[in-house]
């Protein structure tokens, strides 16, 4: 598991050093980090599928997981000058179970200004076998999406690459569609994850049943349109789930955005096997409330399960049903980590309130999911 996530001149932050945990969670202000934090990790997984995380390689910043523009923007503004030296030092570090491993690009200005690959130059990089064990980071065990999902369309891509050898829903999730497909029968084999009240422990089933959660009585199909590299999806209200579905079905353009949008998420989490890493941004988005305090209870099941889960939100029913896992026992408080990003005169404050046993937290940041409360207190007024 990564324990703690160290960033230097990136983006942000000129200096970072952030706990992680089983389950991690982010929350604050816009444009205050959080994203950043996730897109390190996701910077290094693109590099890594690029074959060129070696001496030879650098930061790959434009790709499938994330496109972070030229080194210009990822430099952070009031950098530290790496002791005086031309090029200036940007780097990604993880704690591995209490070992430490880091990986450093020279980042010159006059030369690298418009570069989308920062090179490692003369900078020691880690030797592959103290990370290969990660296999969230850097296996099969890797699941990123993020904020911008797929949106309610008619058909999605069909890819064998992706939803069956390399078992990734795509950044975007848009091969969930097809990875549901392929693996509809497959056991959801980490049983804390699995819903009392599906009809089986098979993922198409077990998925339909946390949908319904969402929307009561929903079901869904996935099915292959011959002859194409596409796939098709499609909702029904009552009946059964499968491929052939004899109720009447709906296009997901016909039925919202919160279904489709939360459909990758419920997937991710219920595909998780121990030692994956799943990052979530916005999991709450298009979700009404008890969708979004679900969406966060299954994140901290598969975290129970053996997988790590790292959280983007501004949703306090994703903070509340946190607190509730842990209440409850799914989760223990030392697994969990809670971060508060802030901006105080330009510079970025970070809080991390602790989680008791009782659900109840350490203290609350000034920011911190306090709306409620101030405009409860502006109409008692």
């Amino acid at each position: 598991m990564i324990n703690r996530l160290r960033l230097e001149n990136f983006k942000a932050f000129r200096e970072l050093k952030l706990p992680l945990g089983a389950l991690t969670l982010l929350t604050g202000v816009n444009a205050a980090g959080k994203s950043t934090t996730i897109q390190a990790l996701a910077l290094l997984r693109q590099a890594h599928d690029a074959g060129v995380l070696d001496a030879d390689g650098g930061f790959l910043l434009n790709g499938d997981l994330v496109e972070l523009g030229v080194g210009r923007d990822v430099l952070h503004e009031d950098y530290s000058d790496g002791r005086g030296k031309r090029a200036v030092p940007i780097g990604i570090g993880l704690t591995i179970d209490d070992h430490d491993v880091a990986w450093r690009v020279g980042y010159d200005p006059s030369r690298d200004r418009e570069a989308d690959l920062l090179r490692f130059g003369d900078y020691p990089l880690p030797d592959p076998g103290d990370y290969e064990p990660l296999p969230g980071l850097f296996g099969l065990g890797f699941q990123f999406l993020k904020a911008d999902r797929i949106v309610p369309a008619v058909h999605y891509p069909k890819s064998y690459e992706a939803a069956v050898r390399k078992g990734f829903l795509g950044a975007r999730g848009e091969h969930t569609v097809n990875f549901l497909r392929t693996h509809r029968d497959d056991e959801v084999r980490a049983s804390t994850v699995r819903h009392p009240d599906a009809k089986s422990d098979g993922l198409l089933d077990q998925t339909e049943s946390w949908l319904q959660v969402v929307c009561p009585g929903v079901n869904l199909a996935a099915e292959d349109l011959r002859g194409t590299d596409l796939v098709q999806l499609s909702f029904g209200f009552g009946g059964t789930a499968g491929i052939h579905s004899s109720n009447f079905r709906y296009r997901p353009t016909n039925v919202g955005f919160g279904l489709t949008y939360s459909l990758p998420i419920i997937v991710a989490c219920l595909s998780a096997g121990e030692g994956a890493l799943v990052l979530l941004e916005n999991p709450e988005a298009h979700l009404h409330p008890r969708g979004q305090t679900m969406m966060a209870r299954l994140a901290c099941l598969a975290a129970s399960a053996g997988a790590q889960v790292i959280i983007e939100s501004h949703s306090d029913h994703v903070l509340n049903g946190v607190r509730l896992a842990v209440k409850e026992g799914v989760l223990t408080p030392d697994r969990v980590a809670l971060h508060y990003f802030d901006r105080n005169d330009g510079k970025i404050d970070i809080t991390s309130p602790q989680v008791g046993h009782d659900g109840m937290l350490s203290e609350w940041p000034l920011g911190f999911f306090d709306e409620w409360d101030r405009a409860l207190d502006r109409l008692l007024d």
